[in-house]
């Protein structure tokens, strides 16, 4: 069977992440290179192991998260679709199963939230995985946090100092928690540009029978029970 360590030392997917990284780089994106993928693939694991999915869907949801983004080589829009093509003839050329192909390529088809959609445990993960990557780390060059005009992700990024994500099985909870530096930027900058994409987890993490709940300075501003009627009426 195909391993992470298998992908991983395919020079193929290796240029595929550079030059994905390069690109949005030159256009002006935050970090989506090894640091970034890398991040997704683990956290997108560890979300499925902590939900006591077997050892095999964790391995094919680590290379999910791991190869999510190489469709950026040719152009942000639409990456996921692009990237899911691009992987799942790759995937082939070294000899894995279908099945396990079409579990890794949905899932990267749909992290996308334009157009994607938390269909599979999979593609759950890999959403939330993703769509909590926001870190001062990711920001591409050395500026100024007071900069006139500068790009509000960056400005959003550069001010979170820590951002985890935990899970609960037990109380059936999915938590990224943030810390977030409030002298430079505000809160409400990071809503500008991450709302949808926090829906779209409290979606992900419904697919996988879990609340999502985000916690910014301690405070918890998604998530609360009674904000989410269907959540109350299933008794989560």
């Amino acid at each position: 069977m195909i391993t992470l360590n298998d992908v991983r030392s395919n020079p193929n997917f290796q240029l595929m992440i550079e030059r994905a990284c390069d690109y949005l780089t030159a256009r002006g994106y935050t970090e989506h290179g090894m640091r970034h993928v890398t991040y997704v693939a683990n956290t997108t694991a560890a979300i499925l192991a902590e939900l006591g999915f077997d050892a095999r869907t964790v391995e094919l949801g680590a290379i999910a998260g791991y190869l999510h983004d190489i469709g950026n080589m040719h152009n942000r829009k639409h990456h996921s679709v692009t990237g899911a093509n691009l992987v799942f003839m790759e995937l082939r050329e070294m000899g894995m199963d279908l099945a396990e192909i079409c579990e890794i390529t949905t899932a990267i088809a749909n992290h996308e939230e334009e157009i994607g959609k938390a269909v599979t445990p999979i593609t759950a993960a890999l959403i939330i995985a993703d769509k909590s990557d926001a870190h001062r780390t990711r920001v591409n060059r050395a500026i100024d946090a007071d900069q006139p005009g500068m790009n509000i992700h960056d400005r959003v990024n550069l001010a979170i100092t820590d951002s985890q994500v935990s899970v609960d099985a037990r109380a059936k909870t999915i938590t990224l928690e943030i810390q977030f530096d409030q002298s430079s930027c505000q809160i409400m900058d990071y809503f500008e540009i991450y709302l949808n994409r926090m829906n779209m987890c409290k979606e992900a993490a419904a697919m996988l029978g879990c609340r999502f709940r985000l916690v910014i300075n301690g405070l918890e501003l998604l998530g609360h029970l009674g904000q989410h009627p269907q959540l109350k009426k299933a008794g989560a």
